[in-house]
């Protein structure tokens, strides 16, 4: 198989576990209803599936580049399959809490895996890869969130959770055996030139201790949580924000639909665009869109339907391509050697940002009974993204500094470029 049936197999295997994240939203309120617990202690499923996808993403990292991908990912599967299942047969939340971290468990794995063999086949591709993979990831669910909602209301949440749980856990494994990392001496067939507009690689690839080290890490960290809030909320919240704003079934379910369509294409569409004009330049025009659509839902969305699935879709567009542009920017500035251990070390930001997206969020709506709070919030935080993006843009890339003679010693220190 080549590298684009190993990629095709990668985006596949986003799109199935993108439905555990973007479905999500439909069973809040029937589980709230049918356990009588309140949404937002329901919510805080949400949270800790996507801070236990990402807070494990070191130890996925690790094991990956030990185990390797097919067997990694197959067992990853079974996890998927067990946590997913389970979270409709929960009797109490400590359980549900801990079927959720489960799930999420696997899913760090799938995407841990799936990220990596982008990364590594396509180091001259590597914005339109890192923007398929995401895009698989964001627009997975537009093809089965109307068949969760229809299983959802003929058969209840519990049969719906065993029903997809097993299915997805049945299709990652049966993917997860076209995944395989290119061989050591691996050069791409036809390395794509520099682009004046992107940052040029240093050279040096950085293990993950190294670029710990370095100073434009921890801005980039900074960047990408404060972008992380907005798409989370919406993502965990639609479905309770529309109830909010008596938006009928009809354009909810267009929105439910249309969601992860704009995901996705804008993972994919901002991913190329980056590789032509500059990761941090296009972070800085999707931050600032961003920042006004977040708005648009509290104030147009609220006027009529049409505006709230614009609105809506919109924010989906502009939000999802973080995670395109962040690991083709890791590995313009680290390298892809260790594509996998770093990128799980910047995808933790995912976890903080769901902090606040899931139940956080919730909460403050329960106690002020408006969203209005949360969404101006994000887009404060949206902007302050953007133009940390240009503030990224003039950082120069990281080098290691030699700690003495390379030729005689070999040992080399991460620091700041010069």
């Amino acid at each position: 198989m080549n590298r684009w049936g190993r990629l095709a197999a990668a985006v596949i295997a986003m799109a199935i576990i993108s439905n555990m994240q973007y479905t999500w939203t439909l069973f809040v309120k029937p589980i709230s209803a049918g356990m009588h617990w309140k949404q937002s202690d329901v919510q805080y499923v949400f949270t800790i599936l996507i801070a236990v996808m990402t807070w494990a993403m070191p130890l996925s990292g690790w094991l990956i580049d030990r185990i390797g991908p097919r067997i990694f990912t197959s067992a990853a599967g079974v996890i998927c399959a067990v946590g997913w299942s389970g979270l409709g047969q929960a009797q109490s939340l400590t359980t549900l809490y801990a079927l959720a971290a489960l799930a999420g468990l696997g899913v760090s794995f799938v995407y841990c895996s799936s990220i990596a063999v982008a990364l590594k086949w396509f180091p001259d591709r590597r914005g339109l890869a890192s923007g398929l993979i995401a895009g698989g990831y964001g627009s997975g669910a537009a093809a089965s969130v109307l068949l969760f909602r229809g299983l959802i209301k003929d058969n209840g949440y519990a049969s719906t959770f065993i029903v997809t749980g097993i299915s997805m856990g049945v299709l990652i494994i049966l993917i997860g055996q076209f995944l395989k990392y290119p061989p050591a001496n691996y050069v791409a067939a036809a390395p794509a030139p520099v682009k004046a507009a992107v940052r040029k690689h240093s050279g040096h690839d950085f293990n993950s201790l190294e670029m710990l080290r370095t100073p434009q890490f921890y801005f980039m960290y900074i960047i990408m949580l404060a972008i992380g809030i907005g798409g989370l909320m919406a993502s965990a919240q639609v479905a309770p924000i529309g109830d909010n704003f008596k938006i009928g079934t009809y354009a909810m379910g267009w929105a439910l639909f249309l969601n992860p369509i704009a995901n996705g294409g804008g993972r994919f569409g901002w991913g190329w665009v980056s590789d032509h004009i500059g990761r941090e330049r296009t972070m800085f025009v999707a931050f600032l869109l961003q920042a006004i659509f977040l708005m648009c839902v509290v104030t147009l969305g609220r006027q009529s339907e049409a505006w709230f699935v614009f609105s809506m879709v919109a924010v989906f567009l502009t939000w999802g391509e973080v995670y395109a542009l962040f690991p083709a920017q890791l590995g313009d500035m680290f390298g892809t050697k260790h594509a996998a251990s770093n990128y799980s070390f910047l995808y933790s930001t995912k976890g903080l940002a769901a902090l606040l997206a899931g139940g956080w969020a919730t909460l403050l709506f329960e106690k002020t009974g408006t969203w209005d709070n949360a969404f101006y919030l994000a887009a404060g935080l949206s902007l302050f993204a953007a133009f940390g993006a240009l503030v990224l843009l003039k950082m120069p890339s990281p080098r290691k500094r030699h700690v003495a003679d390379a030729d005689s010693v070999g040992v080399y220190e991460a620091a700041a470029g010069d």
